[in-house]
């Protein structure tokens, strides 16, 4: 397949978005990179993350009940550093130093994935191509799960709403012990993309982050605590973390308002400027809340992220206004769910509808 490519002849909007944007920072001397509260959210996720590990490995409570709840915890913090440190950094808009935005995606690593492989999947596929069937590997849940109605669909698939919730909790398993291995052997990104050559560093990184991250999360806790629980909460974690991750990116791309690209030729070309592009595919959720905007690191203003994925999370709120403003002035429709349970409402009613349309 030839690469995809946007009617970008006339990019007045985004243009015009631009120009608002960078005003805004110029106009308040501020760097586009993350501040003191990014820093300071990053102590508070890594700290937590360190003492959850140490209690759990060499204090283990005597309560079953309450291991549990910390392995819950831990889920939920893997999934926000995800989020907040390592997605900054991946996308260089952590910091302005290149180096800390580099060791802050490496953060990926150390929780069992790899960013060089990630950042291909995420930073170029993704967001280049999103929601553009065969180019973004997010879509890409054949056959277990369809969504949208160029897909194949089998049987199982009017159930799909159902069990979707029990995927998406294996999904940072296969992620770390399956999904990693089949990109890095294959060499292959997406169905149609493959993976940039990696440099002797980027093998042995992704040979020695693996090596370790086995022997901190299983080796070590099976001397210390023992072979069964250890499984046991390493598989709570792993997959609270998994529900966490995935219904977080569903939200944005898989609910009944985002539109979806199927390719029909060689020489694909989307009529739509890259802009438009991905306010279509993309819908927010939950902005007004800062609990959800603190722990999800911007990514409920998953519009602005896509526009403007060099930007740090902390400044969305405000560019979500002169967002919302640029759109409601060339016209173009503005998607977004007041509440995380609506959005899920949405994810939920657009696989049941995927699952049975022909």
């Amino acid at each position: 397949m030839s690469k995809i490519k946007f009617n970008n002849s006339n990019p007045e909007f985004f243009n015009t978005l631009k120009t608002r944007v960078n005003a805004y920072f110029e106009n308040k001397s501020i760097k586009e990179t993350g501040n003191y509260k990014l820093y300071f959210k990053t102590a508070i996720l890594v700290s937590s993350l360190v003492l959850s590990y140490l209690w759990l490995v060499f204090n283990t409570p005597e309560s079953n009940l309450f291991s549990t709840v910390i392995c819950i915890i831990m889920g939920v913090i893997v999934a926000a550093i995800g989020f907040n440190v390592m997605h900054d950094g991946a996308h260089g808009s952590y910091s302005s130093r290149k180096w800390v935005n580099k060791f802050m995606g490496f953060s990926l690593n150390v929780l069992g994935g790899n960013v060089y492989i990630w950042s291909q999947k995420h930073n170029i596929n993704h967001h280049s191509y999103t929601n553009v069937e065969g180019m973004d590997d997010d879509i890409d849940i054949k056959p277990f799960i369809r969504v949208h109605n160029n897909q194949p669909r089998y049987w199982f698939h009017r159930f799909q709403h159902v069990y979707s919730l029990f995927l998406y909790g294996i999904t940072y398993l296969f992620w770390v012990f399956s999904n990693d291995f089949k990109k890095y052997f294959s060499g292959k990104i997406a169905e149609h993309t493959h993976m940039t050559k990696m440099s002797v560093a980027e093998h042995i990184n992704f040979w020695v982050s693996k090596v370790l991250y086995v022997f901190f999360f299983i080796l070590v806790p099976f001397f210390f605590v023992g072979i069964v629980p250890t499984i046991v909460g390493y598989l709570v974690m792993a997959f609270t973390a998994g529900v966490v991750i995935s219904i977080v990116f569903q939200l944005a791309h898989v609910v009944e308002e985002a539109e979806f690209i199927t390719p029909t030729s060689d020489n694909m070309k989307i009529e739509t400027e890259w802009a438009k592009h991905q306010i279509n595919t993309t819908v927010n959720f939950a902005t007004k809340s800062k609990s959800m905007s603190w722990l999800l690191g911007g990514l409920n203003f998953q519009v602005e992220h896509h526009l403007f994925p060099r930007i740090s999370h902390v400044h969305y709120p405000e560019i979500n206004k002169i967002v919302k403003q640029t759109c409601s002035e060339f016209g173009i429709v503005y998607k977004e769910f007041p509440t995380v349970f609506s959005a899920i409402k949405s994810h939920l009613s657009h696989l049941k509808a995927a699952g049975v349309a022909a």
